[in-house]
């Protein structure tokens, strides 16, 4: 190890242990084991560390230089050793991956097939997260208490999820007392992981294939493609009291019919949903693209409100969150 890495690894290893100290007791006052530790906190360490009970999971931003591959490796493995000790955790529960830059048509892509899995705890719920194989968990840390306010609202209402992803905010609805939940996404493997999210919580769903009207369930897990659900739906004259549209920055999945890119594609993506909520439902908007801004303008006939600072959380503070928006159709007065 180099004298510069060592120093950097103590470095790390200082600030790990004293933004662990700052953040278990809220933690745990919140009822959460899984929290943000660091982003980036020191520019010369470029590293993403997200805390779960009893691993980590984090990810090295591209450095924008040139760095020797070997060197590269070993850096990261003295990293990896300053988080385990700064944590108390095995070497073996520590998974730091590449985060680079998407370019073009790029999109991140499974890793690994490891399978180190683990659940952990949020607001009372549990949820099963992947350590190894992915550059994301399963669960959205910084969506935190945009579930929680879902949860408030969802008591008695008909629920759509689009880009449902592993159903987090599903369970949260269902949690609140939803009547009904759609949770749509184009891939098996996410829905197979809500469905098990669902049972985690001791609630029962069903996978369907394809557009459907009904299930077995009320709590109903649908493969397709958000767009052609959508319009399937406004033919039908289907709405729903709530729907959450938190799209992926961009895709370009065999299984869809046309990539997306959500800084293109977001007005469509709103009317089409628009078109299936109810005169007197929400729509939930929620996007990670960077510098992302929804302009009021654009939608004359809605209310939005911007919920950026209603939804940021405590190991948030200072670091980028998602664009959030509140979305309602204005009712004429006669």
């Amino acid at each position: 190890m180099t004298d510069k890495t060592a120093i950097q690894a103590d470095m790390l290893y200082n600030r790990i242990q004293k933004r662990f100290r700052h953040l278990k007791k809220w933690a745990k006052r919140i009822e959460t084991d899984a929290f943000r530790l660091y982003d980036r906190d020191i520019p010369e360490i470029p590293l993403l560390i997200d805390y779960y009970g009893q691993g980590v999971s984090g990810a090295l931003y591209q450095r924008p230089y040139e760095k020797d591959e070997a060197e590269e490796r070993r850096w990261l493995e003295a990293m990896t050793r300053a988080i385990s000790a700064a944590l108390d955790l095995s070497e073996s529960r520590v998974f730091l991956k590449e985060r680079k830059r998407q370019r073009g048509n790029d999109q991140y892509q499974k890793l690994k097939d490891a399978h180190i899995t683990h659940q952990i705890h949020e607001g009372g719920l549990v949820f099963q997260v992947n350590l190894s194989d992915y550059l994301d968990t399963g669960l959205f840390l910084d969506r935190r208490k945009l579930r929680a306010v879902l949860r408030q609202a969802a008591g008695g209402k008909r629920v759509l999820n689009l880009f449902s992803y592993t159903c987090s905010f599903s369970v949260y609805a269902a949690a609140g007392g939803a009547a009904e939940i759609d949770s749509v996404d184009l891939s098996n493997t996410y829905l197979g992981w809500g469905k098990r999210n669902f049972e985690l919580n001791r609630l029962e769903s069903s996978i369907v294939s394809g557009y459907t009207k009904t299930g077995l369930f009320p709590y109903r897990l649908i493969a397709a493609e958000a767009d052609c659900f959508l319009t399937q739906a406004i033919k039908d004259r289907r709405t729903w009291d709530i729907i959450i549209l938190d799209p992926p920055s961009f895709s370009n999945s065999k299984k869809m019919s046309g990539a997306l890119d959500i800084r293109r594609d977001y007005k469509r993506l709103i009317s089409q949903s628009l078109g299936v909520l109810d005169k007197e439902g929400t729509l939930w908007f929620s996007v990670n693209a960077k510098h992302f801004y929804l302009n009021p303008s654009d939608f004359p006939d809605l209310h939005i409100e911007n919920l950026q600072s209603l939804i940021l959380d405590e190991d948030f503070k200072g670091k980028k969150i998602p664009s959030c928006y509140k979305i309602q159709k204005k009712i004429p007065c006669f």
